[in-house]
């Protein structure tokens, strides 16, 4: 028999406070009488990071803003198999919780007693992973959006080279992703493709686009070591933000921040994330620690394309 494809769902462990008073929001099923986690499945085309953002907000009235992946979840359901992906998450916005038929009652609860409200321990054991993580500032590194060919670009500038059709309607389909972890600051290659990828989300976010001259393809084939000592900067500075860059350009500035970031790519926890070879509109998220006292440290890093469904 051929085996039955996974039923895809996403959350998040949504925490307020800080330890030993740090709590986590519950959630009860009336219909399966239990406590769990907000979480659910994703709709038809839906994308994982947009699906963990929407049940959150439609289960409690809580918007998060998602920090580091947490350990996916696999059980079965009625003999399925089920791959439940989590974040850890703090609260962006509440709108107001309003009982329905599916969830009735959330409840802040001290982390300390998450085993015993609980109705699985699989629960608890995600809610321990999160409550062990750090608060942390993203790092996105964007590769733009589908561009017109070089070959049908009659222009005599390659930067001047536009995002086709498809690539306006990806650029689009980024802003929630990019909302999702609370980015603020927009930077970006000067070359259009990157802008224009790019400039829907900072209208979005009432921002502005950087240029970024030096990490054009031009820019970084002309300067490759100040277009590193750049990305060094960016992977340094102290806000949550995205850096939209070309394919050409993409393993000097990982690279780079790798080694800023003091990260090891021979680590299987970092290596499969980090990999330059992005299609059109992916993306890596590095989760950054900053302390007043201590280098900026990597919590976790993910890699996402547009149809991560």
């Amino acid at each position: 028999m051929t085996p039955r494809p996974a039923i895809r769902a996403a959350g998040a462990v949504i925490l307020r406070g800080d330890a030993p008073q740090q709590e986590f929001l519950a959630v009860h099923r009336p219909g399966l009488l239990d406590w769990s986690l907000p979480k659910g499945k994703l709709d038809a085309g839906e994308h994982v990071v947009t699906a963990a953002v929407r049940e959150c907000d439609e289960e409690t009235g809580y918007t998060p803003v998602l920090q580091a992946p947490l350990a996916a979840l696999t059980y079965s359901v009625d003999s399925n198999p089920k791959v439940v992906s989590y974040w850890r998450a703090r609260v962006r916005s509440d709108e107001g919780f309003t009982p329905d038929d599916e969830i009735d009652q959330i409840r802040w609860v001290p982390v300390a007693e998450a085993a015993a409200l609980l109705t699985y321990p699989r629960d608890a054991t995600v809610v321990a992973e999160a409550a062990g993580l750090p608060d942390t500032i993203p790092l996105v590194i964007l590769r733009h959006t589908q561009a017109m060919k070089r070959a049908q670009f009659e222009g005599d500038v390659d930067d001047e080279r536009p995002l086709t059709g498809k690539g306006r309607s990806q650029s689009k389909s980024l802003i929630p992703l990019l909302d999702a972890y609370g980015v603020t600051s927009v930077y970006a290659s000067s070359a259009r493709r990157c802008t224009e990828t790019v400039k829907r989300f900072a209208k979005h976010v009432d921002g502005h686009v950087h240029h970024e001259p030096l990490l054009t393809e031009q820019g970084h084939h002309d300067k490759p070591t100040q277009a590193a000592a750049r990305a060094v900067e960016l992977a340094l500075t102290r806000e949550p933000l995205v850096l939209c860059t070309h394919r050409p350009v993409l393993p000097t500035v990982l690279e780079s921040m790798a080694v800023a970031l003091g990260v090891g790519l021979d680590d299987p926890r970092w290596s499969r994330a980090w990999d330059p070879k992005l299609p059109p509109g992916g993306f890596i998220v590095v989760h950054r620690e900053f302390r007043d006292d201590a280098p900026v440290r990597v919590v976790g890093v993910e890699q996402h394309t547009l149809s991560d469904a």
